[in-house]
């Protein structure tokens, strides 16, 4: 995946998420780290099962209409406790605040370059 083509998913993932007002963005880069399952990951909050939902939807209506694709696979829907959304090159996780603190993503790619986006107000 180009640069530009990854900034122009990234960005619409991130306008996705920040349209249903999804908290704590971080987007992690993990180009730089050897066997890695992908070159993105981008971890957002939602405050409950609908607004996880929400969120989701929203980022696969912004990726269609913004960036020209849609995920390969989103799993995690029924429950909107935890959805993962694979891009391929980026793959979404949208937690519940309790199952985000629980895995704690950002911990285990610590050695990522980690990039907060600040909450829209």
């Amino acid at each position: 995946m180009k640069k530009k083509e990854k900034d122009k998913l990234v960005e619409a993932i991130v306008a996705g998420l920040q349209e249903k007002k999804g908290r704590d963005i971080v987007v992690a880069d993990l180009t730089t780290i050897h066997d890695a399952v992908c070159r993105y990951f981008v971890i957002c909050t939602g405050g409950s099962p609908q607004q996880v939902q929400a969120l989701a939807h929203s980022v696969g209506e912004t990726c269609r209409t913004q960036a020209d694709t849609k995920p390969l696979a989103v799993d995690g829907l029924r429950n909107a406790e935890w959805v993962a959304m694979d891009f391929a090159e980026v793959i979404v996780h949208i937690f519940l605040p309790d199952v985000r603190a629980f895995y704690d993503i950002e911990h285990l790619w610590a050695d990522a370059d980690l990039q907060n986006i600040p909450n829209l107000d």
